[in-house]
Order: structure tokens, then C-alpha cells, then sequence
């Protein structure tokens, strides 16, 4: 163990020439580094902020759901059957025409009546437009507490006037309490994050998600490690001044505000386009390559970590690209086809229409049911939101 603990934490990779750990145990009075063990704090946080989110949804999101004539779902179930609930759960959801006649001639009923109790039954496992509603809600109220907090946080900073500020001094630069709380809090999000995606609304992406929000972490917790935090905290806020917009439209979506959501849309899109296919590259990804270059100098997690920033980037331009698509579909057909990352157990168009409000029920000029939004905006959540 203590072999790989030296392995792992071997200076020539964390730190820069003529830096070792030494040099960071023991800073003067009242100066704090960064060290490992710090992130431990988040563990206990992302359980706070787990349990947190439920409170929140129950007695917060749930009531201006209600609010808005979102109501839970109370769908007709599939009436219990032993040998169709066996089908269903072991070999398949959705049978095709030959098992639709086998199973017919089985049980002695129609293909219709047997179609129909597959459809009722994979609308019983489908989250309501209520449930959600709740999610996205959590969700916006986070984000936009945490950029609002990242934002006036880095106002005052000088660092984010003069990024080269980032590197002078480095590694020798002190965590300040605002800084440690900035990091520890979007890291524990992360966190309660992949603990709560077990029970969240089920998605085709489930996997990508998961392994985008262990790379969130990983991120958050190598640049914290070796004290990276300056330009870290940058990156945060970047990708923070989006995300709420996301949310936002979504919520509008489900609310059917119709022309809030395209709003919503537009808005997002340009913040997404400015954040991070302008500033980032131009504001941080210049300043960790560049500055740093000519300021600290190359080392070998210097590397590791330019290269994860321009993976990233890379991701920005992929994920621009789905979004002006989509908008490109909305604007020349007036609608687009269903988001193709949609929930697994997104809501049915029967139980879209039983929960519109009678004020809304009339068609959307751009788009049937508000797809059009929720499609473009959903194309947006695979990004690495926090980073």
C-alpha cells in the first residue's frame, strides 16, 4: 500500500520542477493549501444535499407543481396478469406482431386487447410530468444558487480580471475559505448526483451520464489536488451560467408555456454559444495553455490537465452543433421530431393531454406539446455540466 501511495502521489507528476510536497506541508501561519484529504468534506455534504433535494421537492417543487395544474399521474394500469407480466419483465416491453399473435392465441384474446395491456403497462412505469417538473426544479435552484455564489465569489477575486493571476506564485497560492466552499459544494452536488441517478427518471443515456458525472468529480478533485483552483474556479463558473437556463426551459416546458420555453430556448443558446465556444476557449482555455506555459512551465499533470480541458471544448463544439440543428429543424419546420434522448419512461401523449391545463390546450405555433424546447434543451444536458 504504501508503495502505490508513492506511486500515485509521485511530485515529478503533481507538481512542477523543483516543487515537492514538503514544500506545501508546512505553509506560514494562517495559510492554508490545498491537500487531499479536504475533499473528504464533500462526501457528508453530497448526503446533506441528497436529502436536501427531497425535502425540496416534496414540500417546494411539488406544491408549484400543483400550482401550475401538474398533477401526479394516475394513469390506468394494466390489469394483473401472471403470464403477460412475465414477458414483460423477462424477455421483452414491446412484443413484436409475431409474439403479439402468439400471445393471443395463448390467453384466447384479441391482438388489440393484448396490445393494449403492454401499452397500459409501460405507461404505469412512466414518471409523470409531475415527477419531472420536481427534478428540473432541484436542479434550476441549484445552479442558479451556485453560479450566483461562484460569480459574486469571483468578482472579487483578481484573478478573474487578470488570469495570469492563476499562475504567478503557483503552486504556492493560498485556498481562501470562499474558494474551498466554491469547490466542496459543486463537488458534493456531483456527488448526490451519481447517488441519486439510481432513483431519478430512468434515461437511454443512464450510462454516459453516470461516467459524465465520475469525470466531473475526477475533475474538480485533480485540479483541487494539485492547486489548480484559480483557473478551476473559471472553468465552474463558465459551464454554471448555462445550466440554470437549461432547467428553466424545461420547466417552462412542462408548465406548457409554450412561448416562455422557445425564449428560454433562444437564451440558452446564446449563453451556451458565448460561454463556452467564446470565453472559454479565448479566457481560460488561452490562460491554462499559454500563460501557465510561459509563466510555471510544462509538467506532467500540466499535460493530463490541458488535454482534459480540450476535450472538452471539443464536447462544446459537438453538443452546439445537436442544439443549432434542432434549432434549424424548429425554425424550418415550425416543429421537431422527438428528442432522440428522450425518458425512457417519458411521459405518453395521453397523459400530456389529460394533465394540460384547459388554458393550454389549444396546439403550439412552433411546435406540438412543446417538443420542439424540450428536444434542443435536452440535446444540451449531456454536456459535462459542471465542467
Amino acid at each position: 500500500m504504501a508503495a502505490f501511495s508513492a506511486w500515485f502521489w509521485n511530485e515529478r507528476f503533481w507538481l512542477p520542477h523543483n516543487v515537492t510536497w514538503a514544500d506545501l506541508a508546512d505553509p506560514a501561519p494562517g495559510v492554508e493549501y490545498p491537500k487531499a484529504g479536504h475533499l473528504l468534506a464533500a462526501f457528508p455534504l453530497a448526503l446533506a444535499i441528497f436529502f436536501v433535494r427531497i425535502l425540496f421537492e416534496r414540500f417546494i417543487a411539488s406544491p408549484c407543481a400543483r400550482c401550475l395544474h401538474i398533477q401526479p399521474s394516475v394513469g390506468r394500469r394494466a390489469p394483473p396478469h401472471a403470464v403477460l407480466e412475465k414477458v414483460f419483465t423477462s424477455i421483452t416491453k414491446d412484443p413484436d406482431s409475431r409474439r403479439l399473435v402468439g400471445l393471443s392465441k395463448q390467453l384466447d384474446w384479441e391482438v388489440r386487447k393484448v396490445q393494449r395491456w403492454f401499452r397500459q403497462r409501460r405507461n404505469q412505469d412512466k414518471p409523470s410530468m409531475h415527477t419531472k417538473f420536481c427534478e428540473s426544479m432541484w436542479r434550476f435552484t441549484f445552479y442558479l444558487g451556485i453560479f450566483t455564489y461562484g460569480f459574486r465569489f469571483l468578482w472579487q477575486c483578481p484573478w478573474m480580471w487578470d488570469t495570469r493571476l492563476c499562475w504567478y506564485g503557483y503552486p504556492h497560492q493560498v485556498m481562501t475559505p470562499g474558494l474551498y466552499c466554491y469547490y466542496v459544494t459543486e463537488l458534493a452536488f456531483y456527488w448526490s448526483l451519481m447517488f441519486s441517478q439510481f432513483t431519478d427518471i430512468k434515461r437511454k443515456d443512464f450510462l454516459i451520464m453516470f461516467i459524465h458525472h465520475l469525470a466531473t468529480v475526477s475533475l474538480i478533485s485533480f485540479s483541487y489536488v494539485n492547486n489548480m483552483a484559480r483557473v478551476g474556479s473559471l472553468v465552474m463558473c463558465v459551464h454554471d451560467a448555462s445550466d440554470f437556463l437549461l432547467e428553466a426551459g424545461k420547466l417552462a416546458n412542462y408548465a406548457k408555456y409554450q412561448r416562455l420555453c422557445d425564449l428560454l430556448f433562444i437564451v440558452f443558446s446564446a449563453a451556451f454559444f458565448i460561454t463556452r465556444l467564446v470565453i472559454y476557449p479565448v479566457w481560460v482555455l488561452n490562460s491554462t495553455i499559454f500563460e501557465s506555459w510561459a509563466i510555471v512551465g510544462p509538467y506532467p499533470s500540466w499535460w493530463l490537465f490541458n488535454s482534459l480541458l480540450l476535450v472538452l471544448q471539443l464536447l462544446h463544439i459537438f453538443w452546439f452543433y445537436l442544439i443549432a440543428r434542432i434549432a434549424a429543424k424548429a425554425m424550418l419546420r415550425g416543429k421537431v421530431s422527438k428528442d432522440v434522448r428522450s425518458d425512457v419512461e417519458s411521459s405518453s401523449g395521453d397523459e400530456c393531454d389529460a394533465q394540460r391545463p384547459p388554458a393550454a390546450s389549444s396546439p403550439s405555433p412552433t411546435g406540438q406539446n412543446g417538443t420542439s424546447c424540450h428536444a434542443a434543451k435536452d440535446a444540451g444536458a449531456q454536456d459535462l455540466n459542471g465542467w
